[in-house]
């Protein structure tokens, strides 16, 4: 286990790095200087570490000056959705071996005769029961048979398994069997990864929890090794502080445990993002906001409501229709396949489509020069002007125009009988509207007008098209961070130790024993804060969050009710019935104050608060850019003139606070630029922020 660094060692940076699809970044508070230093790498496919090690050296920092290493990765979702993980077999209860397959018969396109249900992890074939039965109230009903488990390994050991998977009927409220199962198979099978459920989740919904199971199990070997082998580098490398990663809720937890609970790193990257995009929130006085993160391979949005991040306690992993589901704690995001590096194509039908296939950053877009030949987003922004051949990564990659050209023009111009400019602008107009539904997902249909919040947008190529996104929804205001293309890796640093705790517990809030909710809260957060003691790391305090999870009475889903510890003090049923009310009616559009409700499920989440680097306030100037921020003009066509116009440019470093510009512009840094599209008028702010007034959608 990782502990902090004695004083003595005087280790003074925090050192944060992001992995993502095409880039890795990183992002170091050096606590001595006050500064924050960037670094900006192409992502190793076949050797991640390379790619972290070479973003902390453009950097200008070490691994041995740093006390933290904060870590957040896209290897744990790639490896699930990309179907590359282990060998996994699943042992449940007598009985209840097809509950993974059967599911919940979702089927949301009633008409499409090709319609394909959701695909297991595991094949039936390595789906094994065992004999035992637990009652709901978590009573032994059928003693577990030990010599059945023992029979399973025996074919087990045969297959050549690398991991297991132990999900038994009821064990949320009762782990004895899944624990001695645990014990037998990692006994038999000792090179194995084995997961049980209950360490996982501990509420209802056997299909939910077997999914979430296997999935641990189905990328733990691949992660562990992952998450082993950076630990291994950086110590080799003189660090010598404490190792974190960061979990789907955005906050941090220990890398040995990151090697055992691998489900709670899915989507570790993307919730860093909608960490920083509130540590942003706060400082700005905004309420309400959008978080979009563009990068290289796929766009993510959630959202700060009233300063805080909205969670959810499950997800679908690999889009609706065919999703299997992961019931975790995690920040509420919605992912397309849009990116960057998404690949544009005529399909059969003739029609245009872009994503979800990725270049990656092997080869990465035809521009890069680096052997792609299908067109991509970037290469469409290229051609149409809004990147610099030669301002790419502050110059140093270079782009190829030509070779963007081409692939445009033989995959897609060329096809449908257009000229090149408006190919490239058709792939741009298909991925707005794409990404204005990630948009929408989690702010509209959560019953939230995104309209009246700010877009937050980051990522390397969120800035280029935000403006474009925001006029799809009619949002009137986009700001642009400082160092988009390192955001995510910026919100690490905001990151918080925490651990999320959730117990089912059904009980009519009529009848409810208040006594007994606050002895399952007592041990749900003294487990917390016992986590956080052993961790060896001090935090500046500790918070603690209650909620339940609740439903009318006859109700199938419930919804999660953020709570004051005060009302359970006063037993105000009244107060937590009317909590209730109204999250139905944000979520719903409706409720039924006179009708009866019930408790579903106990949340609790300790939380150890972190000291937190201050934002850097930048120099004061006039309204006009300096002369120094101005880099002369570039042709950039714009389908709201209908013609490329000569586009002023500027520098971003060189922009002080105070400064105005009037869109059509482009404000270009190391690793992003931002268009502003005729109408939109920019202001920067005493962060350094750029604050877009997005103006009307041309009709």
């Amino acid at each position: 286990m990782s502990k902090q660094n004695p004083s003595s060692l005087r280790l003074h940076t925090r050192l944060a790095a992001d992995i993502g699809g095409t880039f890795t970044d990183v992002a170091a508070f050096d606590e001595k200087t006050g500064r924050m230093l960037l670094g900006k790498a192409l992502s190793t496919p076949r050797n991640m570490v390379e790619g972290i090690s070479t973003g902390v050296a453009k950097a200008g920092t070490t691994y041995a000056e740093a006390s933290l290493f904060l870590h957040g990765s896209t290897v744990a979702i790639n490896t699930m959705l990309e179907r590359t993980g282990a060998k996994t077999a699943l042992i449940t209860t007598e009985g209840f071996r097809d509950v993974y397959e059967i599911g919940r018969i979702n089927r949301p396109d009633a008409y499409n005769l090709f319609f394909k249900k959701h695909v297991p992890l595991v094949e039936r074939a390595l789906r094994f029961e065992i004999k035992e039965r637990m009652t709901a109230e978590g009573e032994a009903y059928i003693p577990l048979d030990e010599a059945s488990v023992h029979a399973v390994c025996d074919k087990l050991a045969k297959l050549d398994i690398e991991a297991v998977a132990i999900l038994l009927l009821h064990c949320y409220r009762n782990p004895e069997h899944e624990q001695r199962v645990r014990a037998i198979v990692e006994k038999r099978l000792p090179k194995a990864f084995v997961s049980a459920s209950h360490e996982l989740s501990q509420e209802y919904r056997e299909f939910e929890r077997t999914s979430t199971v296997v999935a641990n199990a189905f990328i733990g070997p691949r992660v562990s090794r992952y998450i082993a082998g950076i630990n291994d580098h950086i110590r080799s490398s003189g660090f010598k502080g404490s190792f974190l990663v960061v979990q789907s809720t955005g906050g941090l937890y220990e890398s040995h445990q990151a090697q055992v609970q691998c489900v709670r790193m899915l989507e570790s990257g993307p919730a860093a993002g909608v960490i920083g995009a509130r540590a942003l929130c706060h400082e700005m006085g905004l309420g309400d906001a959008v978080a979009f993160d563009m990068g290289g391979t796929t766009a993510k949005a959630g959202v700060i409501y009233k300063g805080e991040v909205l969670t959810t306690g499950a997800a679908l992993i690999g889009g609706y229709n065919q999703a299997l589901p992961v019931q975790i704690a995690m920040v509420d995001v919605f992912e397309v396949g849009t990116g960057g590096g998404s690949i544009a194509l005529v399909d059969e039908s003739g029609a245009l489509r872009v994503g979800p296939q990725s270049s990656g950053a092997e080869p990465g877009p035809a521009c890069y020069g680096r052997g792609g030949q299908l067109p991509t987003v970037t290469d469409a922004n290229l051609v149409l002007g809004r990147l610099g051949a030669d301002r790419f990564l502050g110059g140093e990659m270079k782009l190829d125009v030509k070779a963007a050209e081409k692939a445009i023009y033989e995959h897609i111009a060329k096809p449908l009988g257009v000229d090149v400019i408006h190919a490239a602008d058709g792939i741009l107009r298909i991925a707005t509207t794409a990404m204005s539904y990630a948009v929408k997902a989690v702010s509209t249909e959560r019953g939230l007008d995104a309209a009246a919040f700010s877009l937050i947008a980051y990522g390397g190529a969120g800035p280029l098209h935000a403006s474009a996104i925001a006029r799809e929804i009619g949002q009137q205001t986009l700001i642009v961070p400082r160092a988009p293309g390192h955001f995510c890796a910026f919100g690490m640093l905001y990151s918080d130790l925490r651990y999320d705790y959730v117990k089912t517990w059904f009980t009519r809030l009529d009848d409810a024993p208040f006594a007994e909710i606050e002895k399952i809260y007592e041990g749900m957060i003294s487990e917390g804060k016992a986590a956080l003691a052993s961790s060896g790391i001090k935090p500046t305090r500790v918070t603690i969050g209650y909620a339940v999870d609740m439903r009318y009475v006859g109700q199938e889903h419930p919804v999660t009710v953020d709570l004051s510890p005060t009302v359970f003090k006063r037993r105000d049923r009244e107060s937590i019935k009317h909590h209730f009310d109204e999250v139905h009616q944000q979520r719903y559009g409706t409720c039924a104050p006179d009708e009866r409700a019930e408790i579903v499920s106990l949340r609790a989440t300790v939380t150890g608060v972190m000291k937190k680097p201050p934002l850097e306030k930048i120099a004061r100037g006039s309204k006009a850019p300096p002369a120094g921020a101005h880099r002369g003009k570039r042709s950039v066509y714009f389908a709201e003139l209908g013609k490329a116009v000569a586009t002023p440019t500027f520098a971003r470093d060189e922009l002080r606070a105070g400064n105005r510009i009037d869109g059509p512009a482009l404000i270009e840094e190391y690793a992003s630029t931002t268009v502003l599209l005729p109408g939109d008028k920019l202001r920067v702010d005493e962060f350094g922020n750029l604050v877009i007034e997005v103006g009307k959608r041309s009709k």
